[in-house]
């Protein structure tokens, strides 16, 4: 599979399908395709999977692009901002916050929905308490609204972040939230009552923009 990004303001990714390959990506994401390439909407996880993934507040189906005889097919997100690569070999698995996940592919990619950990971030770290966790080896596609604030943080280092500026970030990152502070942050510091702190070690990506419910993916691909 060969993977071209394109674009400055609202990147596109154009797969290359090798014959028998294939690819999973996000419902609503298919901006065009040519010969050879087949298409049809699938729940990872059968009826399970497809619970969970209502709960995550992202389509209940995905895409699953299949190319027989190899063929090309271009991505696209429904709001600006830039595509970035996870290497999932070197890299880990990793978790996409609403919106964020954009396509897999390779030879085991499995994605399932994962609990947060702590309990404040699942009430109020704003990625809720269902989190995409997409595993195994291959490479997975993450937007980000906006641009992308990349951070490599080390055994406990810590990051803290606006909700709703969190793409995605290491399985082995901690997730958790904090208060902002006294009753000044809290009244006109237009962050919300808490702040979503990561503690390495792990990969984290942050998105310049808050993403939008109008911008959020869901609608069908092409006919």
């Amino acid at each position: 599979m060969h993977c071209e990004i394109q674009g400055k303001i609202a990147q596109t990714a154009t797969l290359t399908f090798n014959p028998g390959e294939s690819a999973w990506a996000s419902k609503g994401s298919l901006m065009s395709y040519g010969p050879g390439i087949e298409w049809t909407l699938k729940v990872p996880g059968g009826l399970a999977g497809a619970f969970r993934r209502s709960l995550a507040g992202e389509g209940v189906a995905l895409t699953l692009l299949e190319a027989p005889q190899g063929g090309t097919t271009t991505l696209a997100a429904n709001q600006p901002g830039h595509i970035i690569e996870w290497d999932l070999a070197t890299q880990g698995p990793v978790i996409t916050t609403r919106g964020a996940f954009l396509a897999a592919w390779g030879p085991d990619i499995d994605i399932t929905v994962t609990t947060a950990r702590r309990a404040g971030a699942a009430l109020f770290g704003g990625a809720g308490l269902f989190l995409q966790r997409i595993s195994g080896t291959g490479t997975v596609l993450v937007h980000g609204s906006g641009d992308f604030v990349d951070h490599d943080l080390k055994e406990g280092e810590e990051l803290r972040t606006s909700t709703g500026n969190l793409a995605a970030f290491a399985e082995a990152v901690d997730y958790d939230i904090e208060r902002v502070g006294g009753l000044k942050k809290t009244l006109f510091g237009s962050e919300g009552l808490f702040m979503t702190r990561l503690r390495g070690p792990g990969r984290v990506l942050l998105q310049t923009l808050k993403r939008t419910a109008a911008g959020r993916k869901g609608g069908p691909p092409p006919g």
